[in-house]
């Protein structure tokens, strides 16, 4: 059995991109004679005001707690084969952890953005001192192995990594099984994401004012709230015990995206869930977006106002063409986006890496 200790940034069970890139990998790489072992950076007491402005004290005690743990790992990493890290071993500084646990045993990194970018979040504007706009770069150039989430990641990783390797973000088909439901009383255009993303959803305000006149629907907002006049907005908090029955109810599903380097990054997580639940999305074309999603076939492309009311009116109006779409957007899943498909392929890295 090769040992693998996940160093990871967050709590368990809380941040998607963390579940779907290594969280829900782990039962299925068992099968495969690898144990990965999870250790998170930030306590849940950080994290439960991560996102929420102020909180500085808590925050603070939050990141120290995060290095003490780390130390102790550090002598810790031994017992192990391979070691992990998601993104970052610890939520600022340099990379220093990473520096001395590629010393004691081989590195795999993955990261799903372009967290190279400079960024910071408007809740913790105080990260801007503390972050370092080369770690991404410098954990490339520790790792064995750098595992990215498209492209556009792997072409930033190859120009300072050895190995690097794409592997999607995945959906648990098992998880996101497809159901018989009663259809809505009036159809369901549905959005999940966070307050971080809440301003993509924003764009889209006076497309949804329009749609009302057109087309009798219901809004359901998952992971935050925004008011749109005339429209019945139903806002629904994320909850990761309940996220896969509160997606159910959606008949379409939208994932609006700027075109710029940061949403050129990105692995479109959204559109996957939807497409997992056989929900016919619409979304921007924007990086693996334009793959992902067949215009036409599995879902829509929109680029314009113009468009996203176009795509999203002949949806709600026609439910064969809905039913048409969200199955071919479950096969699309099944056949290139499953776990079961892809975790394989990380078993063979860690065994790789564990080799050399």
């Amino acid at each position: 059995m090769i040992r693998v200790l996940a160093l990871v940034p967050y709590p368990t069970g809380r941040v998607p991109g963390q579940r779907y890139r290594i969280e829900q990998w782990a039962p299925l790489l068992r099968p495969h004679g690898i144990e990965v072992t999870f250790s998170a950076f930030l306590p849940i007491l950080g994290m439960d005001v991560l996102y929420e402005r102020g909180h500085t004290l808590r925050k603070t005690w939050s990141t120290l707690l995060g290095y003490v743990k780390r130390l102790r790992e550090i002598n810790d990493v031994g017992r192990f084969d391979v070691s992990f890290v998601y993104r970052e071993a610890a939520l600022m500084g340099p990379t220093w952890i990473e520096s001395h646990v590629a010393r004691r045993r081989p590195l795999v990194f993955d990261f799903d953005d372009a967290i190279y970018l400079p960024a910071s979040s408007a809740a913790n504007p105080i990260s801007r001192v503390f972050r370092r706009g080369g770690k991404a770069k410098a954990i490339c150039r520790l790792a064995k192995h750098v595992i990215v989430g498209n492209e556009t990641l792997a072409a930033f990783a190859r120009q300072y990594g050895g190995a690097v390797t794409e592997i999607p973000s995945t959906i648990d088909t098992d998880v996101y099984a497809v159901c018989e439901r009663p259809p809505n009383r009036r159809p369901v255009v549905g959005w999940t994401g966070s307050s971080t993303t809440v301003p993509y959803l924003k764009t889209l305000l006076p497309v949804f004012s329009e749609l009302r006149r057109l087309v009798d629907y219901e809004l359901r907002i998952i992971g935050g709230c925004v008011a749109v006049p005339g429209v019945d907005v139903r806002c629904v908090p994320w909850r990761p015990e309940s996220e896969v029955q509160d997606l159910r109810p959606l008949d379409v599903g939208l994932m609006p995206l700027p075109d710029d380097e940061w949403s050129r990054g990105k692995c479109g997580m959204k559109a996957l869930q939807y497409m997992g639940l056989g929900i016919p999305p619409v979304v921007s074309p924007v990086g693996v977006n334009a793959r992902i999603v067949r215009d036409g076939v599995s879902g829509f492309h929109a680029r314009t106002p113009a468009e996203w009311l176009d795509r999203m009116v002949l949806l709600l109006r026609d439910p064969g063409l809905r039913a048409r779409m969200g199955a071919e957007a479950r096969r699309t899943v099944e056949e290139g986006y499953a776990a079961r498909v892809h975790a394989p392929r990380l078993a063979e890295i860690f065994r790789a890496v564990a080799g050399a």
